[in-house]
């Protein structure tokens, strides 16, 4: 059995989430609804949906994503049964209406072999209008190597597209980064553990990005680069022989990059990746780290 669960807080778009759950082609799933004491009571338009699938709803008495929303996510899980696949899916996002049938149809092959499941998706506006053609994956391709491509924007990723059994999560749970930002992105990682991440390109979810929700807004990129860089050391510092040579090097850079956005880099932080150069060798990439590290410390001498 499915389980998808609802982390709830905004009333906007929640009624098209609801509808695709009411249009599913196969049944087989349970809703559960986590309200975090939101200030829009979503109990009239529930009841609406009320009989046209399997549905629990429980209003929290505190807010907690505010304060980390991956802690909220997993209240929100702690409400499921004896189910063992979970989905979050994210209260404006919308399912294709075969995305549980195919579910099921394709299970026979990645039962036993993959923790991971995620569909193909669309980006979809404020208006339900899609704004991307669709992203679709490899049938079986590693944790790492899906992250590359989304770091090297050849694609793209976020929480409602995946299922994931619910026995790695509870091994693992989220990490905890500000406004769960990569929070996904590591999660995928520990739970492929050494399985590939299996997809189902034959349905769609529909991911939408507004001025409300935290991929559309442009008030928190400094919390975004936060969680960014603090995510890159838990992954240089982890997760590094997932990787090859070539990408390792390429998320090196890409973590100084994401430090030098909102501040300049500190010369402990420049000594940490000296280490992981040193241990992934490259002559170019080494002497250009070094040469950087001289020029940093130059312009301090000089600021003194």
């Amino acid at each position: 059995m499915l389980a998808i669960v609802i982390p709830y807080f905004n009333l906007l778009f929640f009624e098209e989430t609801l509808k695709s759950l009411a249009n599913q082609t196969d049944k087989r799933f349970k809703v559960y609804i986590g309200d975090d004491a939101s200030p829009d009571n979503p109990k009239q338009l529930i009841e609406k949906y009320k009989g046209r699938f399997n549905l629990d709803y429980f209003r929290f008495q505190s807010n907690l994503g505010s304060i980390s929303l991956t802690r909220q996510w997993e209240r929100c899980i702690d409400l499921t049964e004896n189910e063992e696949w979970i989905m979050i899916l994210g209260d404006d996002d919308v399912l294709g209406k075969n995305v549980v049938e195919e579910f099921y149809k394709k299970k026979i092959e990645f039962d036993d072999k993959s923790n991971v499941v995620r569909f193909a998706t669309k980006i979809i506006n404020e208006k339900s209008g899609t704004v991307s053609e669709s992203f679709l994956h490899p049938k079986w391709e590693t944790a790492s190597d899906s992250f590359c491509r989304k770091a090297n924007f050849l694609t793209r990723s976020s929480l409602s597209e995946y299922l994931f059994s619910k026995k790695i999560y509870t091994k693992y749970k989220f990490r905890t980064y500000p406004l769960a930002w990569h929070s996904d992105d590591m999660a995928w990682i520990d739970f492929c553990e050494q399985k590939l991440i299996f997809t189902i390109n034959e349905s769609l979810v529909f991911i939408r990005e507004s001025n409300v929700s935290i991929s559309g807004k442009r008030d928190n990129k400094i919390l975004k680069n936060k969680a960014s860089v603090l995510f890159m050391t838990d992954l240089i510092t982890e997760k590094l022989v997932l990787f090859t040579k070539n990408q390792t090097l390429h998320l090196l850079l890409i973590f100084e990059i994401e430090i030098k956005k909102y501040r300049k880099i500190s010369f402990k932080e420049y000594l940490f990746l000296l280490k992981f150069y040193f241990k992934n060798f490259s002559l170019i990439h080494l002497s250009k780290l070094i040469r950087r590290i001289l020029i940093h410390r130059s312009k301090k001498k000089i600021k003194n």
